[in-house]
């Protein structure tokens, strides 16, 4: 009887520390307007940090020039999210970071790679190459 109460505390536990990782904050600062970064001029190196809030992205919008490097890294501020770009091989948790040479003009899409809520279907981006 001891043993299925402490498992029940421990499922319980481990569910409220899972919702609390993707409550919802009452920041209101708009985190989906465009980025104001200007492309470097190509073959540059460029360091983005991506700040997860909830469900959204610092950097909704990332641009870089054709031979440039993107040097990104992913910082959850709130709740627990990744950053996935399948077609340019980025695939990031909290703190890790990735470096991409950008070889070809084009519009790459990443999105949360991590179940986190209600909103995860929101939490995506773009780096556009040009």
């Amino acid at each position: 009887m001891k043993l299925t109460i402490a498992k029940l505390c421990l499922f319980a536990l481990i569910a409220l520390l899972g919702l609390s990782a993707c409550g919802k904050s009452s920041n209101n600062t708009n985190n989906n307007a465009p980025s104001n970064q200007t492309p470097a001029a190509g073959g540059a190196t460029k360091e983005i940090t991506v700040n997860a809030v909830d469900w959204s992205y610092s950097e909704p919008e990332i641009k870089a020039n054709v031979g440039d490097t993107l040097k990104i890294t992913l910082h959850n501020e709130k709740g627990v999210h990744g950053l996935q770009s399948e077609d340019l091989g980025v695939d990031l948790k909290d703190g890790e970071t990735a470096t991409v040479k950008l070889d070809k003009a084009g519009t790459y899409e990443f999105h949360c790679n991590i179940q986190c809520g209600q909103g995860h279907d929101n939490m995506v981006g773009q780096i556009i190459v040009q």
